[in-house]
Formats: C-alpha cells, structure tokens, sequence
C-alpha cells in the first residue's frame, strides 16, 4: 500500500505527465485510421473492440517498461527490429485490404446494416492490437519520458499508474472517435463517400508504415 504521502509527492509529476500525455493521443497514427475504418466496417461495437485492441497493447508496452523489460527489449536489437518489421507488414497488409475494398466497390452489406465482426467484435480487437503492438515507438515513449517524471525508487503501483493512464486516455479519445463515426455513418457509408475513405485509410496505414520502416 502506498502512503498518503508518498501519494502526495507524485502527485505533481504525475499532472504533468497528464498535460504532456493528453495532446498525444489525439495525434492520427495507425490506431486512429485502423479504429476508424474498423467502425465503418462493422459498426460501434466492432470499432469499440479495435479501440480496446490498441489501448490492450499499449498497457502491455506499459507493463514491460514498468517491470523492466522494455529496456532489455530496446538492448536487443533482433528483437526491437523483428516488432518493427512485422508491424510494417501488418500496416502494409490493413492498407492492401483498404485499396482492394476500394477498388472491388462492395459496400452493399454496410448500406444493409450488417455486422460484418460477429457477436464479439474480435477481428475488430485482434486488428487494433497488432495495429499497436507492432510499433515498437510507444515502448520507446515509455522508457523515454517515465523517467522524466519518475526517480529510479518510484514503487511498482506507480509506475504502472503512470502507464495505465497513458493507455486509458488512448482508450477515451478513440471511443470518442467511434461514437463521432457512428453518428454519421449513414453518410459515411454512402458507396462514393466509403471508396474515399477506403482510399484514404489505405494509403494512410501505407504512409505510416514507410515512415515507420524509414525511422
């Protein structure tokens, strides 16, 4: 158990990590184009699920820098680049699916209101999980900017905390995005308005994972 002091003391540093964390979660990467095309897709539950897929790997990344991991993860360099690669071919794979909806034109079952994800939304979880998982970035933010606010003796539940918070403002912002999509899916489901989007989506995971192979 933590002492109402040892609360107190973080207290500070952690509302700082909050204005620091918040604005970065509203920056469109992978996870915004994946939860947003996973909506359109097969609805709120189906993009809600993507959206507790990339706040799940982001807890994970959170859990291996707290425990220490994370560091033994970044020394080993066939490891960090294996993660990376496989999350470029993963975006490239989601940008290739986008292209080819796109090009095939079917968006008759989404003018139908058919979920297309199932009863669980698991493809929706699954995409949004590996979206995330495979940019080995977030772990870098962790293990980079924890310290800033955290010494070396700050206990487990901390640190986690921490962590946890980064992930549930992920989590907050993009259910948001979902429920905003939702709203005017009667409109963004129209066939020319979907083969834009599909269009745009596609060559967005596209671009983040050049931009992710070139850093």
């Amino acid at each position: 158990m933590l002492s109402s002091s040892m609360v107190s003391s973080y207290l500070s540093p952690y509302l700082s990590f909050l204005v620091l964390a918040s604005p970065l979660v509203v920056i469109p990467g992978p996870d915004f184009a994946v939860v947003s095309r996973n909506t359109l897709n097969g609805g709120r539950r189906r993009g809600t699920w993507s959206a507790v897929g990339v706040a799940s790997s982001t807890t994970l990344y959170g859990i291996l820098a707290a425990v220490g991991l994370g560091s033994v993860i970044m020394s080993m360099r066939p490891v960090f680049e294996g993660i990376r690669w496989a999350g470029i071919a993963y975006l490239a794979l989601l940008g290739f699916q986008a292209f080819r909806s796109a090009w095939k034109r079917d968006y008759a079952t989404l003018e139908l209101g058919i979920d297309p994800a199932g009863p669980t939304g698991s493809q929706g979880w699954l995409q949004g999980f590996l979206s995330n998982v495979g940019n080995p970035k977030i772990l870098v933010f962790y293990l980079a900017v924890l310290p800033q606010f955290l010494d070396q003796e700050a206990p487990m539940p901390v640190v986690l905390a921490f962590a946890f918070t980064h992930a549930l403002l992920s989590l907050a912002y993009l259910v948001l995005l979902v429920c905003g999509i939702h709203q005017a899916r009667s409109v963004l489901s129209r066939p020319g308005v979907r083969r834009l989007l599909d269009l745009a989506t596609g060559t967005a995971l596209v671009g983040f994972g050049i931009k992710l192979a070139l850093e």
